[in-house]
């Protein structure tokens, strides 16, 4: 299932569970009483509202004849791109060093500033002041600055 696996990284267990479960036409219901769960239980996770854990895990994967261990990797993977995702979101400049007027067309906290660094490095180093310049200059590294200047 290794390959498997690989194409459903990130994915919440939940979808795979759905996926398989409409494949097989078994009302989501049915499993969770088959396997001494609650129905809203079964359905909370396949929403993804919920979290799976070890125990539920195994379980779900005997019934649907799973790969040991499978809906927990997937578990793992989903909270670590979550995570990811959080970190993610925290990453920026220090905005106080940044006036909102170099950014006049968006939202500068909602700016996710890993993506769009090649625009942000443009931007700044054409319209910005010293200061902003400086302060991307050390949040991004002299050495990517240099390589997207370069490309200009």
């Amino acid at each position: 299932m290794k390959k498997g696996l690989e194409i459903f990284k990130g994915l919440h267990p939940g979808i795979v569970i759905d996926r398989e479960l409409k494949k097989r036409k078994i009302p989501s219901g049915r499993l969770a009483i088959s396997i001494d769960e609650f129905p809203q239980t079964m359905s909370a996770i396949i929403k993804g509202r919920r979290g799976i854990n070890t125990p539920l895990s195994l379980k779900i994967e005997k019934a649907l004849d799973f790969e040991e261990g499978s809906l927990m990797m997937l578990q793992v993977f989903y909270e670590i791109k979550q995570l990811k995702q959080k970190e993610a979101a925290n990453h920026k400049p220090d905005l106080s060093k940044l006036r909102p007027v170099v950014f006049w067309d968006t939202n500068m906290n909602k700016i996710d500033w890993d993506k769009n660094k090649r625009a942000v490095i443009e931007r700044v180093f054409d319209y910005g002041n010293k200061t902003e310049q400086e302060e991307i200059m050390r949040f991004y590294g002299e050495e990517d600055i240099l390589k997207y200047l370069n490309n200009q």
